[in-house]
């Protein structure tokens, strides 16, 4: 697929801070002349956030992980479609909070189906359209989720409601991907001041920018 904007991806295990991080991100961008769209997956457009509200329902504990799988994918794929390329055929850098990775480390490899399996359901859906840059917001399982516990105003979701462990073995399968696609997924230090990950953040964008998009 032939575009001519940026798709930069922001992924993280729960509370690692890149919702945070990716609005201000744009702010950064916007002052010194690039077009930004920020988005998110599940959601974005009315189709996949209506997916998402069952996805992430916490009444919804019986759902088995080739449904949330599944329903994952039909989200990625009409965001994708309706919202992500239209803009990066106008030129916009399109920053994303979450996209393909996440399937692979949660229903991947957290919940036990296998990354490459999930990796041909979402080919299906997104057609080679992968992320220019990926980065990785990096923090220990257990103090995203105490960030969690200690932001009230937070949306609340079923993933929320997983054990430690399940969030710990999300956590190795991003350190996986990060192995598996050393040019395109780079580490930021989550567990730092909200500055300072900003300013990591910044700099691989903008190095990336200058590069003419050389990643891709």
């Amino acid at each position: 697929m032939e575009v001519q904007g940026h798709f930069i991806t922001f992924e993280g295990g729960e509370g690692a801070g890149k919702t945070t991080v990716i609005e201000l991100v744009k702010e950064r961008l916007t002052s010194i002349g690039h077009s930004v769209l920020v988005t998110r997956e599940p959601g974005g457009i009315q189709i996949a956030e209506k997916i998402r509200q069952v996805i992430l329902d916490p009444a919804h504990t019986e759902m088995e992980e080739r449904t949330e799988a599944l329903l994952y994918a039909a989200a990625r794929r009409q965001h994708l479609i309706q919202k992500v390329i239209p803009a990066l055929k106008q030129n916009q850098i399109v920053l994303c909070d979450r996209f393909i990775d996440s399937s692979l480390a949660y229903q991947g490899y957290a919940r036990g189906i296998g990354m490459e399996e999930v990796y041909n359901i979402n080919q299906f859906a997104i057609a080679g359209c992968m992320p220019a840059l990926t980065l990785f917001f990096d923090i220990a399982p257990e103090k995203g989720l105490q960030r969690i516990h200690n932001n009230e105003a937070r949306e609340k979701n079923r993933l929320d409601l997983e054990t430690l462990s399940f969030h710990e073995k999300v956590y190795e399968g991003y350190q996986m991907l990060l192995e598996q696609y050393p040019k395109r997924i780079q580490q930021v230090n989550a567990d730092q001041s909200l500055e300072e990950v900003l300013e990591e953040t910044c700099n691989y964008i903008i190095s990336y920018l200058n590069k003419g998009g050389g990643l891709r």
